[in-house]
Parts: C-alpha cells; sequence; structure tokens
C-alpha cells in the first residue's frame, strides 16, 4: 500500500476514535446532568493528594485534554491538576471523564460509580474497536512525557519562533 494511502488510513482511524471519545464525553455529560449533583466549588477534585484521590485517564483523553490545555510546567506532581489557577479549571472544554462525573456531593456517589464505569466500559470497547490497546494511568504520568514540542513561553527571545504542542499518538502500532 502506497505510504499516502496508509497515512490517511490512519489519520482517518484517529478521527473516527476522537470523535467516538467525544461521544463518550458527550453522553457522561448528559448523565451526569441528568443526576444532578451538587457542586460546592471547593476545588477538592483537583487537589488529589490533599482529598485522598487519584485522577486515572486513557491514553484517548491525554491526547485529547494535550491538545488543547494550556501549557504547564514539567515535571508534574501527582498531588494536584496543573490546569487549576486560582480555583478555576483552564482546560474545561478538554477536561478528561473523570473531570466530568466526579463531585464532591454524597448523594450522588453510586450514581457518579455507575456514570464512571459505563463511560469506561465505552473507552475501552472504542480501544476494541480500533485495535489501539489500552492504556490507563494516573494523569500526571501523561503529563510527564516527553513532549516533542512545547508552547515557548520565552516572551524574550524574539529570534526564537513558537512552537507548537504535538499531540501524543492515539494509535499504539505494537498491538499493546
Amino acid at each position: 500500500m502506497p505510504r499516502r494511502v496508509a497515512r490517511r488510513k490512519e489519520v482517518s482511524m484517529i478521527d473516527d476514535v476522537r470523535k467516538d471519545v467525544l461521544t463518550v464525553y458527550a453522553a457522561a455529560d448528559a448523565a451526569v446532568g441528568a443526576a444532578g449533583p451538587r457542586c460546592d466549588a471547593s476545588g477538592r477534585c483537583c487537589r488529589f493528594t490533599e482529598y485522598g484521590h487519584t485522577l486515572f485517564i486513557s491514553a484517548f483523553e491525554a491526547e485529547i485534554l494535550l491538545e488543547n490545555a494550556p501549557f504547564y510546567e514539567q515535571p508534574v506532581s501527582r498531588d494536584g491538576c496543573p490546569f487549576q489557577i486560582e480555583g478555576l479549571c483552564t482546560a474545561r472544554d478538554a477536561r478528561p471523564l473523570g473531570c466530568r462525573i466526579y463531585f464532591c456531593d454524597e448523594s450522588y456517589e453510586t450514581r457518579m460509580a455507575e456514570i464512571t464505569e459505563e463511560a469506561l466500559a465505552k473507552l475501552k470497547h472504542i480501544a476494541d474497536t480500533h485495535g489501539t490497546g489500552w492504556h490507563y494511568a494516573p494523569l500526571h504520568h501523561f503529563l510527564n512525557a516527553p513532549l516533542p514540542a512545547r508552547p515557548n513561553n520565552q516572551g524574550s527571545d524574539s529570534m526564537t519562533p513558537p512552537v507548537t504542542r504535538v499531540s501524543l499518538p492515539v494509535v499504539n502500532h505494537s498491538g499493546g
């Protein structure tokens, strides 16, 4: 198969995976909306170590997040989300499932677990359908992965052209 045709098929599959993941996000958002959990705007959801939880995300979610998230400093600790600034999420549109589903509302805990399991099953199905493999890890593992290019935040250096972030590959060609 010619290289150009193979590349087109790979891009098409990546687009299909992205579309499928965004569909899972929309379904999770709708389920959360229907459940109506209370948000105390405490920021506990983003301060992982302080409140005893870990945000796990899939490689699919990491790609979407890194493609759209603002600049952040590496290394990122497991303690909290680097996108929470002054109590607000600066990556809200690209936030992963855990961020979409998690609320501190105790009356919502059972439904939160159900929505989470449903959404994860759908993401795993996407991995199976597209043969991408399944990779699921704490947020900081993905955020600390080497990035081939990062935004140039050296404002005083006018001789260095800015670079853009390159997304992580969704497709795992090794099959694992």
